[in-house]
């Protein structure tokens, strides 16, 4: 009977360093994703306002790039 409880709270333990372990991983694979993130919107936003001004600059630049990057259907 003792042995069993001590054997549970083993296990307790160890389960709870597990999944402090594993939340500490996730959490940091989180964090990445969320950086990365940051940077493709700031890069998005940016090519965006690039590709406005060529537009409002060179209206035929625009169109050869919009045909160039929109591929063509099969």
């Amino acid at each position: 009977m003792l042995r069993t409880v001590f054997m549970i709270g083993i296990f307790a333990v160890l389960g709870f360093f597990v999944l402090g372990f594993m939340f500490s991983i996730f959490g940091a694979v989180i964090g990445l994703a969320m950086v990365l993130l940051g940077f493709a919107v700031k890069a998005l936003v940016l090519g965006a306002l690039i590709y406005f001004v060529i537009r409002i600059v060179s209206p035929e630049t625009a169109r050869r790039l919009r045909s160039r990057f929109s591929g063509s259907a099969f």
